[in-house]
Parts: structure tokens; C-alpha cells; sequence
């Protein structure tokens, strides 16, 4: 049983913000979060070789201190800054960890923004104490609003779900709009559990949900220096501890975070700069999941498959070359058929012969749209979630740094 109808507070999450004038536009920009003694918690990072000096420093810390603290600054990346970055993340822990009584190794730094210009430290250490002075559980919807970049609207879920008869809350907040693309996608989320659970069970919940959810998502085919995702469980539900990724409970566990972090992921696809389409590609009959991701990920990818979405033009043939480049070792394209919603556009080498314009043209008119690729050569199934490229996405990007 499951509801998503308010925000829940989590016990043993603490949340404040602030407006620290990071970002030109004077809206919160900075959010601490505080984990209660004995909380677990669990981290993915970007893939990017050019990964920002928070990730570093988040990395390295989740490796040697269970975190007391989480904080986030948008508006500014903190990537490729070099020495200083690094120095800027670490002095940014230190300053959150004097305040709240802990080491600083217990802090985890994550920023997100502008890449390449460091940060403005003397409104972090300003900020730090505003954002700790208005700590609350309630405060997810205004610590969702601080980590936004280009993010037109904030991105949220929160649910009360049994387990084996117990009762758990979980809450998440994501931000993401551009440079979206799995390894993580510009993506940050961060979710919170009273859940007890072992710190093993935790990292694998995480890596799985992650892999089925965020790096299943793109919106451009850019992948972030900053991406990172936490989930921190702070033990401090009426339940016995999950320690077995084998039982039921473990299964429970996983279904609800996987849940929530796929909601979360398609906020961040629906949110995408400038989108107008949602488009779900779902390739099935593969020989196995990564060639149903590299035939998927060639479609979403194609900049003329995401015009012609932009269009509303049922360009099939778009679609059909980007299945053929996309690089599967001796394809029968005799045998694979491709659908727009529920009509056949492909079939037997070329268009359908029940095809027709018009009935192409209905599927493209709407705004949440499925493109169905059956390779017919296996039993594997994967989707990913995309959106349309329109003139929008070329002005919010070519403008972002002015």
C-alpha cells in the first residue's frame, strides 16, 4: 500500500535553505541537510572524467565516515576549477561541520550549475549558517526549489509503504532539465528512508534503482561532470532490520525506492529544457539488455528523430535509419517491426503496407508518445525515456551563462 499525495517528513532529516545570492536570479540557492546519528547512507556518482571537485570529495569522504550532512549549492558547479575546487569543497565541508558539531569528513558537498568558475566562498560561509538557522523536517519543498538550475519545476515524491506490516515513509527530491544522459544523466536526487536496513542492502537498493531509473533517461546525450544521486536511511522505523537481499521485506524495500526514483527520473525527462513530447522508447526482443539500450539510445539520441517529434511529423524513416546505424551485428530487418504508438510503421524491410499518414499523424499529435522497436531475436526488454529537441532547448542553452 502506497501514497503519494503530500510530502512526508522523515525522521531524522533535517532541512534547511537559504537564498546565499550564488545565483543572478537571487532565488534559494543553498540547502544543508542534517542525518540524524546512525543513519546509512548510499551514493551514485557521474562517470565523467571531468567529474566536479564536489563528487571527488563526496567520494572520498562516503568512504570513510558514515555523513551527518549533505550540502548543496546550485547556481555554480564546482567542475573544472582544479586545486581550488577541490580546496573550495573541502572548506565548504568544514565550515557545515563546525556548525553542526561533527568532522567534516562526515559532509557530503554537491553542486550543481555553472561549470568552471569557483565557487564564491565568502557567500557559502555566509550562507552555511542562514540555510542551518531554519532546519526543519517539512522543509523538502523548499530545499527541491534550492538545488534547481534550468529546472522549471521542482521535483518530488513521498510515500508511506508496508513492509512485512511495518510501516516506512520515503521522500525524494531530484533537479535536472539539460545535459541529461545515463552514467547518471545533469541530474542530482536525493532521497531519504526511516527505513532500517544495512548499509549492503542500502548500496545495492540504490545501484539497482539507479540503473533502472536515472541511467535510463536523456534528454540530449550530454552526461554531467556533477551527477549524483544519495539515498540515506535513517533507521528509525517500528521494523526489524533488512539484512537480507534475499526476503521479502528487502524485495518490498526495493520495489517502492525503485518506484521512486523512476518518478523522479521522468520529472526530469517531462522538465527537460524546452520539451514539449515524452517519448518512452521501448526496444524488446533483444538478445539481451545491451542491445535493447544501444538500439534505444540510438533512437532517443538522433537530433532528427527529436525534431521531427518537435514537429509532429510521423517521419518514420528517421526512426528506421536510427535503428539501422545503431550498430547490432547481423540485424534481419525483414524481421523487426517498429510502432508509433499502437500503429505498425515498419515491417518486412520497409513501411508497413498498413501505414498511412494520417493514422501517423494522430500518435504524433500527442504529447506522451511511444516508439516500440521489436527486434524479434530474443527475450530481452529495456525503455528509455526521452523528450523532443525545440527551438526552446537551442535558446535556453545558448543564453544559460548570460
Amino acid at each position: 500500500m502506497m501514497e503519494n499525495n503530500k510530502l512526508h517528513p522523515i525522521v531524522g532529516i533535517y532541512l534547511g535553505a537559504c537564498a546565499a545570492n550564488i545565483k543572478k536570479s537571487g532565488k534559494t540557492d543553498l540547502v544543508v541537510l542534517e542525518l540524524t546519528e546512525g543513519s546509512r547512507t548510499a551514493a551514485t556518482f557521474t562517470k565523467n572524467a571531468f567529474c566536479a571537485a564536489p563528487v571527488t570529495v563526496a567520494k572520498n569522504n562516503l568512504q570513510s565516515a558514515s555523513p551527518r550532512a549533505l550540502i548543496i549549492n546550485s547556481g555554480n558547479a564546482n567542475a573544472g576549477t582544479g586545486e581550488q575546487g577541490m580546496a573550495d569543497a573541502l572548506q565548504s565541508c568544514e565550515w557545515v561541520a563546525k556548525e553542526l558539531g561533527c568532522d567534516s569528513n562526515q559532509v557530503l558537498p554537491f553542486s550543481t550549475g555553472v561549470i568552471g568558475e569557483n565557487l564564491p566562498m565568502d557567500k557559502l560561509q555566509q550562507g552555511i549558517p542562514l540555510a542551518l538557522s531554519n532546519l526543519s523536517i517539512t522543509n523538502w519543498e523548499v530545499a527541491s526549489q534550492g538545488i534547481m538550475t534550468t529546472d522549471l519545476v521542482p521535483k518530488t515524491v513521498s510515500k508511506v509503504v508496508s513492509i512485512d506490516g511495518s510501516e516506512i515513509t520515503m521522500t525524494g527530491m531530484s533537479k535536472g532539465s539539460g545535459m541529461i544522459h545515463p552514467n547518471m544523466a545533469t541530474m542530482l536526487g536525493f532521497a531519504a528512508t526511516d527505513a532500517k536496513i544495512s548499509q549492503a542492502c542500502l548500496d545495492k537498493c540504490l545501484l539497482d534503482a539507479v540503473n533502472k531509473s536515472f541511467n535510463r533517461i536523456t534528454v540530449d546525450g550530454d552526461t554531467s561532470t556533477n551527477d549524483a544521486c544519495t539515498l540515506t536511511a535513517t533507521q528509525q522505523a517500528d521494523m526489524p532490520e533488512i539484512t537480507d537481499v534475499n526476503t521479502t521485506a528487502y524485495q518490498q524495500f526495493a520495489d517502492a525506492v525503485d518506484e521512486m526514483m523512476t518518478e523522479l527520473a521522468q520529472m526530469i525527462v517531462r522538465d527537460g529544457e524546452g520539451a514539449t513530447k515524452f517519448v518512452s522508447v521501448i526496444v524488446e526482443g533483444g538478445k539481451d539488455s545491451a542491445e535493447c539500450l544501444q538500439v534505444a539510445n540510438t533512437v532517443a539520441l538522433s537530433p532528427l528523430v527529436k525534431t521531427a517529434l518537435f514537429a509532429s511529423d510521423p517521419n518514420w524513416g528517421r526512426i528506421l535509419a536510427a535503428v539501422g546505424r545503431a550498430g547490432l551485428e547481423e540485424l534481419d530487418i525483414d524481421a523487426l517491426k517498429i510502432y508509433l504508438g499502437d500503429v505498425c510503421i515498419v515491417e518486412n524491410g520497409g513501411r508497413a503496407a498498413s501505414y498511412t499518414e494520417e493514422s501517423g499523424q494522430v500518435v504524433m499529435d500527442q504529447t506522451d508518445i511511444d516508439i516500440l522497436i521489436q527486434l524479434n531475436r530474443g527475450e530481452a526488454r529495456e525503455t528509455v525515456w526521452t523528450t523532443d529537441f525545440s527551438y526552446d532547448y537551442v535558446k535556453i542553452n545558448a543564453e544559460y551563462r548570460t
